[in-house]
């Protein structure tokens, strides 16, 4: 028989959902890192917009790590584990 009340921390919960958010954030943040490299690559982009670019990509990073160290977590936090697929995010 199920129990009639789920018995959650209020804490666990929100660690939960702040590690989901900003696991989606840095795999967002990941797979617009790797279009704009190639968009580099093949020649798409002029001076200003890489410069732009890679500037918003920096402060977008350095934002994460501040966000991961406010709420105590680690990169391999974020890191999800997909079974045979192996782990979400990107070890770069």
């Amino acid at each position: 028989m199920l129990p009639q009340r789920i018995d959650a921390d209020p804490e666990s919960v929100e660690r939960g959902l702040v590690t989901l958010v900003l696991t989606l954030v840095e795999l967002l943040r990941q797979l617009m890192e790797r279009q704009a490299l190639r968009r580099v690559e093949h020649g798409d982009l002029s001076d200003e917009q890489i410069e732009r670019i890679g500037t918003t990509l920096m402060l977008l990073e350095e934002r994460m790590t501040e966000l991961r160290e406010h709420f105590d977590l680690t990169p391999e936090d974020l890191n999800i584990d997909l079974g045979p697929l192996g782990p979400l995010l990107s070890s770069e």
